[in-house]
């Protein structure tokens, strides 16, 4: 039997339909539907459509923050694990999500029911993963460091989405792990 609660479950079908179908199209009713619920289960643990595209997006986050801790432990440095984070976060099949992911921050700025909370985790939660990969490479970042790493990756990441094509912005990361490699050896 799953230890996982009734709400992880059905999040864990909704993560897995999102993989292959998207969530942009659809509505409440007919995700319902595609995990083998009703409307109104998921109205219960996630209080909107909106709270489902937000609780989507935090199970993505949480596992992509687990991936970049296991990818810290691999790269054989901080601009290597960048690159492996970047070829992962920008391969096509991840599209879906990061639209998801834009999708629910804007849903969240305008204060729309089931994201309260996400704006609190957007960032931050990142910050300790940050830090503790810059520690194993011996580096002394602090938090803003680390927020700009993020919030680099994340404007990159949505011209890439946007634009359909992570040549461009991934030139772009190119150009600033050079600067920024240059700039950590003067």
């Amino acid at each position: 039997m799953s230890s996982e609660s009734p709400r992880d479950r059905l999040l864990t079908a909704l993560v897995e339909y999102a993989a292959a179908h998207g969530l942009a199209d659809a509505s409440l009713r007919e995700l319902a539907a595609a995990v083998g619920t009703s409307h109104r289960m998921l109205l219960y643990h996630f209080g909107s459509r909106e709270g489902v595209v937000a609780a989507v997006v935090s199970r993505v986050e949480s596992d992509q923050r687990a991936v970049l801790a296991a990818l810290a432990e691999e790269a054989t440095s901080p601009s290597d694990l960048v690159r492996r984070q970047w070829a992962l976060l920008s391969a096509p099949e991840m599209w879906p999500y990061l639209r998801l992911f834009f999708e629910a921050s804007a849903l969240a700025l305008h204060g729309r029911p089931g994201t309260e909370g996400f704006l609190d985790s957007l960032t931050d939660t990142w910050l300790p993963v940050g830090l503790a990969a810059a520690e194993r490479f011996g580096l002394e970042l602090d938090v803003a460091e680390v927020r700009l790493g993020v919030a680099l990756l994340r404007g990159l990441l949505l011209d890439a989405v946007a634009s359909g094509d992570p040549s461009g912005p991934g030139e772009a990361l190119e150009r600033y792990l050079a600067v920024w490699e240059s700039a950590r050896s003067a």
